[in-house]
């Protein structure tokens, strides 16, 4: 299984980014229990974004709630997050990933940086 993100890149303070990942490979007998954003700042640990799971529940990280918004395909196979009111701190390397219990799949992350 293969997660690709796309949508990353340079955007001033206050404007908006539209992050995708897409899962592709051995993925129609693969159960995802949920898919989800984190990111990684320079210096800082990985954190959790944003999650939603296969019965459509989210979840965000308090200084995303009211910016962020994560979102799902119809096929279930792609997933997004809308990014709203961005900020110089959301500035990290989003990575995508799906949550299929025993394994976990991960993109190669893509770049958001905020700044004027």
């Amino acid at each position: 299984v293969q997660l690709v993100e796309s949508g990353g890149g340079l955007v001033q303070p206050g404007g908006s980014l539209r992050l995708s990942c897409a899962a592709s490979g051995s993925i129609f007998s693969i159960y995802f229990m949920a898919q989800g954003w984190y990111r990684q700042a320079p210096g800082k640990q990985r954190e959790l974004v944003a999650t939603i799971t296969s019965g459509g529940t989210t979840n965000y990280a308090d200084s995303v709630k009211g910016r962020f918004t994560i979102s799902r395909g119809n096929a279930k196979n792609t997933w997004y997050l809308q990014m709203d009111s961005l900020k110089p701190e959301d500035t990290a390397v989003y990575y995508c990933n799906a949550d299929a219990r025993p394994s976990m799949y991960w993109g190669q992350g893509t770049q958001v940086t905020v700044s004027s």
